[in-house]
């Protein structure tokens, strides 16, 4: 990927998605295990249920939109967002990483302008506007995760 202010649209997008993808990890950074998994909101969003819910449509919108195989998750992709106590940070953060891995080879591969067909849609859509709709899904979520890790200890900002 290129890493200058004047890189093509492609590498643009992809950059910035792996900005956000870079603020979200580093959210969890210095964080207990207990601290990770603490309701914050009468939901119970908490930080690692956001890294789970982020690895499931990253899963979802760039791998089997695209036709490509996604691994099997071990919980309903309905209720991602919920952490359950046999599930370990280490293994949801790995997670993350191995969806991140995924949809990297789909962006690499694909140009902008591919088609896929999400299973839960009646329309198709672009590579082009699914970078679009995971960069805003993206730092939507690490934008939670911001006000959540304010309220654990008040660490702010996009940097650890």
């Amino acid at each position: 990927m290129t890493t200058t202010y004047f890189a093509g649209e492609k590498d643009t997008l992809h950059a910035s998605l792996d900005r956000h993808r870079d603020i979200v990890l580093g959210k969890l950074q210095g964080l207990d295990d207990e601290q990770l998994r603490r309701p914050m909101t009468p939901t119970g969003t908490n930080l690692l249920g956001l890294v789970k819910h982020l690895a499931a449509v990253e899963y979802g919108w760039f791998v089997e939109t695209f036709g490509r195989e996604a691994e099997p998750f071990w919980f309903d992709p309905h209720d991602d967002m919920r952490v359950s106590p046999g599930e370990t940070t280490e293994r949801i953060v790995a997670f993350y990483g191995r969806a991140r891995a995924a949809a990297d080879r789909a962006i690499d591969a694909l140009a902008l302008d591919a088609e896929g067909r999400p299973a839960w849609r009646d329309v198709g859509v672009s590579l082009r506007w699914t970078l679009v709709h995971m960069i805003e899904e993206t730092a939507r979520h690490a934008g939670h995760m911001d006000i959540l890790r304010e309220l654990i200890d008040g660490a702010t900002g996009d940097r650890p």
